[in-house]
C-alpha cells in the first residue's frame, strides 16, 4: 500500500512540475506571438508566484482533512482553470489565470509528509528522493511535449496541461489513502520543543532555497540558450533536455540512496552544492567562449543542480520531527519557491543586459554560498532519532476525525 501511495504523489507532482516548471518550453511560442523575453520571464513565474502565496494554507488543509481530499481538490481546480485560460485575451488575463491553477497546484506540495508517515527512517532517502523526482520527470515530459503541442500556438499545450491535471486529481481521488500519525523526535529537538531554538534548520532552509537558483536557471533559460546562442531548433532542444531531465530523476534517487548508505542527508547535499557552483563557472567560461563545451556542461548541470532537492526535505522532515514536519516543510518550500518565482524574470533581464556567459557566473555564486550554510557539522545519524512503529499505518477507513495527518 506505501508503494502505491508514493506512486500516486509522485504522479501528482509529475503533473504539478510539469505546469509549473515545464512553462519555459513554451517560451519560443509565447515570443512567436508577439511577448517579449521579460514578458515571456513574467509568464514563466506566474505558477510559482501562486504555488507560494497558498502553499501553507493548503498543507493546513492537508492537516485538517487529509491528502485524498486535498490532492483531488488542488489538481482539479488547476485543470478547470487551465480549461478556462482559453477564453482569455492578452497576457494580464494569462497571467491571472497562471496564478490561480498555481495556487491551486500548491496542494501537490503539502505532501512532504506522507514520507514521515509510510516510510521508515531508513527509507526516506531513497522514498524522498522518488517523490523528489518526480520534478525532474515532469520537466522531462514538458520538455518532450510541450514545444512540439507549440508549434501552432499556446493554446494545445494548456489544453494538454489541463488534461493532465485532470487524470492526476480522478487518479487521487480514487487511490489515496492517508497513514495515521506517527510519533517521532526531531534531533534539534529531542524535548519535543521548537526545533527552531537552534541555527542548523534556517541554514537548511536557506541553503536549500539558493540551490534552487541554478536549478532554475537552467531550467528555464537552457532551451533559450540552445536555440538563441547554439542555434538548435526547439524541437531537437526540448528533446535533448527531455532526456537530461529524465537522468535528473534518476539523480535525486541516487542522491536518496546515497544518503540512506552513509547516514547522512547534509553531506551529499554539500558536495552537489559545491559541484553545482564549480560547474556553472565553467558553463559561464565556455558561453562567454562560445565554446562547443557549453552544450555538454549545460546538460550535466541540468542533472546535478536538480539532485540535492530530495535531500534538503529529508533532512528538514527528520529534524522537526512529526510534530513540526508540517510547518517546516511549508517554510522550506515556500522559501524555495520565492526564489524560484524571481529567477525567471530576473535571469531574463540580466541575460537581455550582458548575456548568457556573465549571467551564469553570477549564479554560480549561490550554490558556493549554500555549500557553506549547509550544517553538517550539527546533522545527528538517523540512529539517534526515534524510529517510527510500522504498525501505526493505517488506511483512511479506519481513521478517526482527527487522524488525517501525513
Amino acid at each position: 500500500m506505501r508503494w502505491l501511495m508514493l506512486a500516486v504523489g509522485t504522479l501528482a507532482m509529475v503533473a504539478g512540475s510539469t505546469f509549473q516548471y515545464g512553462l519555459a518550453y513554451l517560451i519560443p511560442a509565447f515570443r512567436d506571438e508577439g511577448l517579449s523575453l521579460e514578458q515571456t520571464g513574467f509568464l514563466v513565474a506566474c505558477p510559482t508566484v501562486g504555488v507560494t502565496l497558498t502553499l501553507i494554507a493548503w498543507g493546513a488543509a492537508a492537516d485538517r482533512w487529509g491528502e485524498r481530499v486535498v490532492l483531488s481538490t488542488g489538481l482539479g481546480s488547476a485543470g478547470v482553470v487551465l480549461v478556462a485560460a482559453h477564453w482569455v485575451h492578452g497576457p494580464a488575463g494569462l497571467a491571472f489565470c497562471l496564478v490561480l491553477a498555481g495556487a491551486a497546484t500548491a496542494s501537490v506540495l503539502a505532501s512532504g509528509r506522507l514520507i514521515l508517515g509510510w516510510f521508515a527512517r531508513h527509507e526516506r532517502g531513497l522514498a524522498m528522493g522518488i517523490r523528489q523526482s518526480a520534478g525532474p520527470m515532469g520537466l522531462a515530459l514538458a520538455a518532450a511535449t510541450l514545444p512540439a503541442l507549440a508549434a501552432g500556438g499556446t493554446a494545445a499545450p494548456l489544453w494538454f496541461l489541463a488534461a493532465l491535471f485532470l487524470a492526476a486529481a480522478t487518479v487521487a481521488l480514487v487511490c489515496v489513502r492517508d497513514p495515521a500519525e506517527r510519533p517521532t523526535t526531531g534531533e534539534l529537538a529531542p524535548d519535543g520543543g521548537s526545533p527552531y531554538r537552534d541555527a542548523s534548520l534556517w541554514r537548511i532552509h536557506v541553503a536549500s532555497a539558493l540551490l534552487v537558483i541554478p536549478q532554475f536557471t537552467i531550467t528555464t533559460f537552457a532551451l533559450v540558450f540552445l536555440t538563441d546562442a547554439r542555434g538548435w531548433s526547439p524541437l531537437a532542444a526540448g528533446h535533448l533536455l527531455a532526456g537530461a531531465q529524465l537522468c535528473g530523476a534518476v539523480s535525486r534517487l541516487a542522491a536518496g540512496w546515497w544518503s540512506d548508505r552513509i547516514d547522512s542527508r547534509l553531506k551529499p547535499m554539500r558536495i552537489i552544492a559545491i559541484t553545482t557552483g564549480v560547474g556553472m563557472l565553467a558553463l559561464a567560461a565556455a558561453a562567454a567562449a562560445g565554446s562547443g563545451l557549453a552544450v555538454p556542461l549545460l546538460l550535466f548541470l541540468g542533472v546535478v543542480a536538480v539532485s540535492s532537492n530530495g535531500l534538503s526535505f529529508t533532512a528538514v522532515a527528520e529534524h522537526a520531527g512529526s510534530a513540526w514536519a508540517g510547518r517546516a516543510l511549508g517554510i522550506q518550500t515556500t522559501g524555495q519557491n520565492v526564489l524560484t518565482a524571481a529567477t525567471p524574470p530576473v535571469l531574463a533581464a540580466a541575460i537581455g543586459a550582458v548575456s548568457f556567459g556573465p549571467s551564469f557566473a553570477l549564479v554560480a555564486a549561490f550554490p558556493l554560498v549554500a555549500a557553506l550554510l549547509v550544517p553538517v557539522a550539527a546533522e545527528r545519524a538517523p540512529s539517534d532519532v526515534a524510529e517510527p512503529a510500522p504498525e501505526t499505518v493505517v488506511t483512511a477507513s479506519s481513521q478517526g476525525p482527527g487522524d488525517q495527518n501525513h
